[in-house]
């Protein structure tokens, strides 16, 4: 093995993991994006289609994020933590897992009437994956500390008022939903929601993580 490549093998493949990590998020993003679309939709055979297009999108992020895990036993050298790579992969990958779980139990569960909880929760998830995206793009040079971190702070406070969201719509739930199905599918459906913002919680720990360590 040439000297050139024998150093190029164990140098890490910084491009290779922050653009895998672009990917996911900028999938991410469409995926927010279909999911308020469809929910604005009034035609219910287009909403279900729409909806359904996120199952391509899950499995596009699957592909993705199998990439990033061979890369990761492949390279002697990342450009941080093993760890935090596998754990942000994996936060990353819940995100889009829960989005099209939530989109199956509009579907499954023929919820055709889109309530103002539901709109809420999605508006809340979009704006939660704009801020992930934006940290990520930044973490490629940590450049600009501020706005990873600003980005951090804002998605926390963002699952705090998923919380909020959740808490007020169980309680009107169980106060004026009369019929025992109906209330079962809501139900589940809400709490689906309300994990996908705590995954994204769970993205921007690892990040705030990633920061401490190598700013």
């Amino acid at each position: 093995m040439a000297f050139g490549s024998f150093i190029k093998f164990f140098m890490p493949k910084d491009r290779v993991f922050y653009s895998l990590f672009e990917e996911v998020t900028g999938n991410l993003m469409q995926m927010g994006d279909i999911f308020v679309a469809a929910l604005d939709e009034k035609d219910i055979d287009k909403r279900t289609q729409m909806l359904k297009m996120l199952e391509d999108l899950e499995h596009k992020n699957d592909e993705v994020t199998h990439r990033i895990f061979i890369e990761l036993g492949s390279n002697f050298i990342t450009p941080f933590d093993r760890e935090d790579i596998h754990a942000l992969t994996t936060s990353l990958d819940d995100i889009a897992d829960y989005i099209w779980g939530s989109a199956k139990r509009l579907t499954n569960y023929y919820i055709h009437d889109v309530d103002d909880t539901v709109r809420l929760f999605a508006d809340v998830i979009q704006r939660c994956i704009v801020a992930l995206n934006t940290a990520i793009m930044r973490l490629r040079d940590m450049k600009d500390l501020r706005a990873i971190t600003d980005a951090c702070v804002l998605i926390n406070s963002l699952e705090n008022e998923a919380d909020d969201i959740f808490d007020e719509a169980m309680s009107k739930l169980f106060a004026y939903c009369s019929d025992p199905i109906e209330l079962i599918k809501k139900k589940d459906l809400y709490q689906e929601l309300e994990i996908v913002t705590d995954k994204c919680e769970d993205a921007a720990n690892v990040v705030e993580s990633i920061i401490i360590k190598y700013a």
